[in-house]
C-alpha cells in the first residue's frame, strides 16, 4: 500500500507539473499576444478546485492527471462559433481574428517551455549534484554474452573495437549495434597495459525487429564535481538536445523496424516508474521529469492535427497560400489524428499491461479453470 501511495504521488506530481509549464507556455504566449484566456485547467473532469483571477480567466484543478488546456477567448472561428459566443466576443483580444504568426507563436509556446523545463532542471541538477556521466569501464559482464566469451573483465576499459577508436560509450553502443555476427577485435585496457581480444559480436532480433549486435557488458556511471551555473546551463542545453535526438532516433528505429514497439510505455508505465525513482531521491525524480518533459515537448510538435504540431502545420500552409486551410479539411485532418492519438494510447496501455504480466496471468488463471 506504501508503495501504490507513493507511486500515485509522485505520478500525479511529475505530470502536474509537466502539464503545468506546457499549458503556461500557451497561456503566457496568449497573454504577451493580447489574446484573453477564458481556462486554464490542470486535468480533465469536474473541477476539484475554482477561481477567477484579476484578468477574468478560470483556473481549474480537475481529479484526472492526464493533461490539462488552455482555452483562448474566441479560439473558435466565425463559422464554428454560435451567435451567443459571437455576442460574448471582446473585440481585438480573439485568438481567431490574430495574425497567422501570433496565433503559431501561442501552440509554439507549450512545447518549447517543456524544453525550457528540461534546461533548468538540468542546470540544477548540474550546479548542485554534477552531472552524471557514462564511462567506457566495464561495471558488469553478462554470463554467456559476446564480451565474457571474449574474456571482457569488470573494471576493463574497452579502448577500440576493430580499427574504431571508441570516443565514449554511446559511441561504442552504436558502433556494436551496427554489427551483429560480427568476427573483430576489442582494445582492452586493463591494469597493467593494454591487450587485444578477439570477440564475435552477439546477435540480438527482438520479435518483430532486425538483429542488432550486443556485447553483454553495463558500463559504469561517475558523477563529475559540480557546475558553476553558466557551465552547468551549457550542460543542460547540450544534454536537453542529445536526449532530444536520440529519442528521435529511437521512434525512427520502432518505424522502420530496427526496434520492436512493445518498448513503447504509456500513462501506466510512467507511473510505475515515477514510484521507482521517487524512492533514489530528488535528484533521481528531477532528472526523470526533466526527460519526460522534453519527451512530451517532442511529442506535441508531431505534425499531428490534433496535437500542438499539427496546428502548426496548418498555420505554415495558411502562411504560404495567404487564407486558413478549408474547414472540410481540418475537420478531417482532426478525426484522423484523434483515432491516430487514441489508438497510440491504447497500444501503449496495452503494453504497459504485458509489462506488467496482466495477460500473462489471466491465461494462467483461465488454464486453473
Amino acid at each position: 500500500m506504501h508503495d501504490l501511495i507513493r507511486t500515485l504521488l509522485a505520478f500525479s506530481f511529475v505530470l502536474g507539473v509537466l502539464v503545468f509549464i506546457h499549458e503556461l507556455g500557451h497561456y503566457l504566449a496568449a497573454r504577451w499576444r493580447g489574446v484573453h484566456v477564458e481556462v486554464f485547467s490542470i486535468g480533465f473532469g469536474r473541477p476539484l478546485l475554482r477561481w477567477h483571477d484579476s484578468v477574468g480567466t478560470e483556473w481549474r484543478l480537475c481529479p484526472v492527471p492526464l493533461g490539462g488546456y488552455v482555452r483562448p477567448h474566441g479560439f473558435e472561428g466565425p463559422e464554428d462559433a454560435t451567435e451567443e459566443q459571437k455576442a460574448a466576443w471582446q473585440p481585438g483580444r480573439t485568438f481567431h481574428d490574430k495574425p497567422v504568426g501570433s496565433r503559431a507563436i501561442v501552440i509554439l509556446a507549450g512545447p518549447v517551455f517543456n524544453f525550457l523545463l528540461a534546461i533548468v532542471l538540468f542546470t540544477g541538477l548540474y550546479a548542485t549534484t554534477g552531472q552524471p556521466r557514462l564511462l567506457t569501464q566495464v561495471d558488469t559482464v553478462a554470463p554467456g554474452s559476446a564480451a565474457a566469451v571474449a574474456g571482457v573483465e569488470k573494471g576493463d576499459m574497452i579502448t577500440r573495437v576493430g580499427d574504431h577508436a571508441v570516443r565514449d560509450a554511446t559511441d561504442l553502443h552504436d558502433f556494436v549495434a551496427a554489427r551483429p555476427g560480427l568476427d573483430t577485435t576489442l582494445g582492452i585496457h586493463r591494469t597493467g597495459g593494454d591487450s587485444t581480444l578477439p570477440v564475435h559480436i552477439g546477435s540480438v532480433a527482438e520479435k518483430g525487429g532486425k538483429p542488432h549486435g550486443q556485447l553483454g557488458v553495463v558500463f559504469a556511471v561517475t558523477i563529475d564535481q559540480p557546475q558553476s551555473v553558466p557551465r552547468a546551463f551549457v550542460s543542460a542545453v547540450k544534454e536537453t538536445w542529445n536526449v532530444s535526438v536520440q529519442t528521435l532516433e529511437g521512434l525512427w528505429q520502432m518505424v522502420t523496424g530496427q526496434h520492436t514497439a512493445k518498448d513503447l510505455g504509456g500513462p501506466l508505465r510512467i507511473a510505475q516508474m515515477s514510484g521507482q525513482v521517487a524512492q533514489y531521491g530528488v535528484a533521481s525524480l528531477v532528472s526523470f521529469m526533466a526527460l519526460l518533459s522534453i519527451n512530451l515537448g517532442l511529442i506535441n510538435l508531431f505534425p499531428v492535427p490534433i496535437l500542438d504540431g499539427g496546428r502548426l502545420v496548418f498555420y505554415i500552409f495558411e502562411a504560404i497560400l495567404g487564407r486558413p486551410v478549408s474547414r472540410r479539411v481540418q475537420e478531417v485532418s482532426f478525426q484522423v489524428g484523434f483515432a491516430l492519438i487514441a489508438g497510440l494510447f491504447l497500444f501503449s496501455t496495452f503494453n504497459d499491461l504485458s509489462h506488467f504480466g496482466l495477460f500473462q496471468w489471466l491465461a494462467s488463471r483461465a488454464g486453473h479453470g
